[in-house]
């Protein structure tokens, strides 16, 4: 995305948190229709094992690669005026349109699975939304504590716009952009 010498960044925290969101409502929508099925095991222990699942998930995605986000952020450069900041919707979108296989695909495992472990398949969808939840909200505290923003190259991201953890990273001050630290909205307007 490089045209004149500019180059477009994206928010690391937007890009992790992009897809917490789809994760998450299809595990709660899979779980709900998972419980209605008895399953092979049965709701209880379907319940149960989806309960576990969910602590795990969770807990796995929202620790995995934060050696190598803290590299990058210790590394990264300053933003230079030539950088064109993306927009937190268009971040958003981008990820979401490059993963709507992968995300209908999960979402269809989740379901065939409550036919063997009622419940269990949509949980663990939903921990890995919440994982990204809190590795976005992780991100988010560095990203205060360091007073910066935390940037990636719009090219460096994979096709699909995911894997923020790439090359390098870039920042600029906790006012940039339209997205508050940790990928959310921001409430306010930021002043400049």
């Amino acid at each position: 995305m490089a045209r004149g010498g500019q180059v477009g960044l994206a928010r690391v925290a937007v890009v992790v948190r992009a897809g917490a969101a789809p994760l998450w409502w299809l595990g709660v929508f899979a779980a709900g229709i998972g419980v209605l099925v008895p399953g092979l095991t049965g709701r209880r222990i379907g319940v149960l094992a989806g309960a576990a699942l969910f602590i795990v998930a969770t807990a796995v995605v929202a620790w995995a690669r934060r050696r190598r986000y803290t590299a990058l952020a210790g590394s990264a450069a300053r933003a230079g005026k030539h950088d064109v900041l993306q927009d937190r919707g268009v971040t958003v979108r981008d990820w979401r349109r490059g993963h709507r296989w992968w995300l209908l695909l999960a979402f269809l495992a989740a379901l065939g699975s409550a036919f063997a472990l009622p419940a269990a398949g949509g949980l663990l969808l939903a921990g890995c939304g919440a994982g990204l939840w809190l590795k976005a909200a992780w991100i988010g505290r560095r990203e205060q504590a360091g007073d910066a923003l935390l940037w990636v190259r719009v090219d460096w991201l994979a096709d699909n716009a995911g894997r923020p953890a790439g090359k390098a990273y870039r920042s600029t001050g906790i006012a940039a952009g339209d997205a508050a630290p940790g990928g959310a909205r921001r409430k306010t307007p930021a002043t400049v």
